[in-house]
């Protein structure tokens, strides 16, 4: 691969957008890839509005996606998607949760959640696969399986084998959580075949 691939993943603190961005990064490092990523993260660690700039190839100088390159975003909540629209590329692809989580800034009233944030991003004529990671996840038994549905979601638009993510994702658990490397193999798998056949946008 000749050029650097750039992944926006944004969302609400707490549903494991940082971890989930840095077991991508661990998986391009583990390829040879020069990697750099970035945080933003809200005010409060759970609740905040969070994004993570992620890219990686050859040679990668700065962190920053700059607007309208971004090949893959990676929206954990649908405002938050519908906000970072504007970063991706024509020929870009956004990957959607459509499971609504409702972020501080809404409840204080200085932001109006919008009606059908989903329809918006069709409007605006980009390439979507929405689906709700959040009622799969509470399905295998746990809301926090999201992060590695989300990342199984992603598995086939990366610039390397899905293998090699799902590697990434159960070596944080085969050491310390033995029991819970099955459970996230079923999530990411999950998550492959929730965007298989899921008609993007025309």
């Amino acid at each position: 691969m000749s050029k650097v691939t750039n992944i926006l993943v944004c969302g609400i603190g707490g549903q494991g957008v940082m971890t989930a961005t840095e077991i991508l990064a661990e998986a391009a490092l583990s390829l040879g890839f020069d990697v750099k990523k970035t945080e933003v993260a809200g005010m409060s660690q759970r609740g905040g509005v969070v994004t993570s700039h992620l890219r990686f190839g050859p040679e990668v100088l700065s962190p920053q996606i700059r607007t309208g390159e971004a090949d893959l975003l990676v929206g954990f909540e649908a405002a938050e998607s519908l906000r970072w629209g504007h970063m991706l590329r024509p020929t870009g692809v956004a990957l959607v949760n459509t499971g609504r989580i409702v972020p501080p800034i809404v409840n204080v009233g200085l932001f109006e959640y919008p009606e059908d944030p989903v329809a918006q991003m069709r409007a605006l004529g980009l390439e979507l696969h929405a689906f709700d990671a959040t009622t799969l996840a509470q399905g295998l038994g746990n809301i926090r399986l999201g992060n590695t549905v989300m990342l199984g979601a992603m598995a086939d638009r990366l610039p390397f084998p899905a293998e090699v993510l799902l590697d990434a994702v159960l070596a944080r658990f085969a050491t310390r959580k033995p029991k819970l490397v099955e459970i996230n193999r079923e999530a990411f798998e999950t998550g492959r075949r929730a965007v298989s056949g899921n008609p993007a946008a025309a």
